[in-house]
């Protein structure tokens, strides 16, 4: 089989974009002091349209061939990925302990490895499996450094079990989809789309639930770190992410995406000094060593393709 230098960069920004999600609970917990849910994500999707409308516009004419399947799609990339998903992360992070949030997202890779072999029809051979089992196993320990996490959740809301597992179908469901979508529309161009798409979905909750007021204040009052929220596990992770998915098979992004709980160790120790132990670090090791094996089969696996999907009639 030959070498695709594309198919193993590819894997590897996703992982370099997932882990910059790691940064998003250094950012955003914060805010919940002073912010609804609601009111950051709304904010944050203000200052991505600065990006979003430009980006749509100049690249309009990768649209004009879609019909309902490819509307559909970004549909539920835009409203479900974008604009629900954050909101459920968001409001997980609000009502319950985060450690519940990180572990349930572990479940993500099963909704979208599901999918990718239902919609794409993506082939899953024995070389496959090895590598899912090391970064499932790699991403659990960097999450919980005593390997018994259940043991330190005895009072766990049953709704921010809820909430997470949401959260981690939508994004697993935008993965297969953004593998779809791809096909026709380029990175940059799917990006602006699926933030401009959650727009008026965002803001027509906020309006209907009244709280147009409180996201202004946090604009005013909290307008460096919404920035950054928005560009940094936003905008960059996003394009990061969009363009290795351009040239990975599905399967293998979602499990490159587990990248995100070994930055927010490294975060937890470096601005919160929370310590890291020698099982996070084994686990850190382990799934980064997942990713470069899963880079390795990309390269030599044929350009991830599959069936397209069929456009609209009428």
């Amino acid at each position: 089989m030959a070498w695709r230098k594309g198919g193993f960069f590819g894997v590897l920004l996703v992982a370099l974009g997932a882990s910059l999600w790691g940064t998003d609970g250094v950012l955003r917990v914060p805010l919940l002091e002073d912010m609804s849910p609601l009111s950051i994500v709304f904010a944050e999707h203000l200052f991505l349209a600065a990006y979003s409308v430009p980006a749509v516009v100049i690249g309009r004419r990768a649209f004009r061939g879609f019909g309902l399947p490819q509307w559909g799609a970004l549909l539920v990339i835009g409203w479900g990925g974008s604009a629900l998903a954050t909101l459920l992360f968001t409001a997980a992070f609000a009502v319950g302990n985060p450690t519940v949030v990180i572990l349930l997202q572990k479940t993500q890779p099963l909704f979208a490895i599901a999918l990718s072999a239902l919609l794409l029809r993506e082939p899953l051979g024995w070389r496959y499996w090895p590598g899912f089992a090391v970064a499932m196993v790699g991403a659990y320990l960097v999450s919980f450094a005593d390997l018994s996490p259940f043991r330190q959740l005895p009072g766990a809301e049953a709704l921010t079990a809820a909430l997470a597992l949401g959260a981690a179908l939508l994004w697993g469901s935008s993965t297969v989809l953004g593998r779809l979508v791809l096909r026709e529309v380029p990175f940059h161009t799917l990006t602006g789309a699926r933030l401009l798409l959650a727009l008026p979905l965002l803001a027509g909750i906020v309006l209907a639930q009244g709280t147009l007021g409180q996201a202004a204040q946090g604009l005013a009052g909290h307008p460096g770190r919404l920035a950054l929220l928005a560009l940094l596990p936003g905008l960059l992770a996003l394009l990061l992410y969009y363009r290795g998915l351009s040239s990975t098979r599905a399967s293998y992004a979602t499990l490159a995406e587990l990248t995100f709980p070994a930055t927010a160790v490294v975060l937890n120790w470096a601005v919160l000094g929370v310590g890291i132990g020698a099982s996070q670090l084994a686990g850190f090791l382990l799934l980064w060593g997942a990713v470069l094996y899963l880079s390795h089969l990309n390269a030599r696996s044929p350009s991830p393709e599959g069936p397209a999907l069929e456009p609209g009639r009428g």
